[in-house]
């Protein structure tokens, strides 16, 4: 996977909201479960007490990504759709970038969702299927996406592109809406696209420019911050 960059300012949009439901909890200390670890930037709250868990795939890129963390107290590797989550335990989700990459994206999500505690929030950032960017990134093969886009770091790398429905904005606004989910926050940014070499950007402005506009060249990376409510009728408790 190519490189990531913020969409907001650390601790703006997630911060700002991350210390509103601090508050909220009168100052006890969150749970954060940091999915797609390799990835996930600390929060870096001030006067916020977190203890962060990692949980992702467990490929060599991402192992080497983990060794220059500090700010996880453990984390665990492997298929997600078995890895522990231990209903209710978090307060926070940090879900960045992985969804993209990963089979099975919805009944993950799932099993985080319940993992979550009510009232609880999910930070996300992923890339957007339908931006041309993620085009380009689900239909390349390896050996050309190394060439497309910057490399990340560690070796292994680009990780996988798999891009299922839900890597939208439609595709989430429909999940969230079918699982009783508020969508508190929306923003997007070009990140994956100014992470594009030469080559890349102009496979990128290539695919906008064939289909018309209809899968643009920028805002192919979507933040969303999510909030489980504390009561619903939606199918997941």
């Amino acid at each position: 996977m190519s490189e990531v960059r913020s969409v907001a300012e650390r601790g703006d949009l997630f911060g700002q909201r991350v210390r509103e439901h601090w508050a909220g909890q009168f100052g006890r200390r969150l749970d954060v479960l940091v999915a797609g670890c390799a990835h996930g930037e600390p929060l870096g709250l001030e006067r916020v007490e977190t203890r962060a868990t990692g949980a992702d795939e467990d490929l060599p890129a991402i192992r080497m990504a983990l060794a220059e963390r500090s700010d996880l107290v453990s984390w665990a590797l492997g298929d997600l759709r078995c890895v522990p989550m231990p209903p209710r335990s978090y307060d926070v989700i940090q879900l960045s970038f992985l969804l993209e990459r990963i089979r099975h994206a919805e009944l993950v999500f799932d099993r985080m969702l319940r993992a979550l505690r009510p009232g609880g929030l999910v930070l996300l950032r992923m890339r957007d299927r339908e931006s041309a960017y993620g085009v380009v990134d689900r239909f390349a093969p390896s050996w050309l996406r190394r060439l497309l886009w910057r490399p990340a770091a560690g070796p292994g790398a680009p990780l996988p592109a798999v891009y299922e429905p839900l890597t939208s904005a439609d595709g989430m606004h429909a999940f969230c809406l079918s699982r009783g989910l508020l969508i508190l926050d929306e923003e997007r940014a070009g990140g994956g696209a100014a992470a594009a070499t030469r080559l890349g950007a102009a496979a990128v402005a290539a695919v906008e420019r064939l289909t018309n506009g209809r899968h643009p060249a920028g805002g192919d990376e979507i933040a969303m911050v999510i909030k489980k409510p504390q009561h619903h009728f939606a199918r997941l408790i």
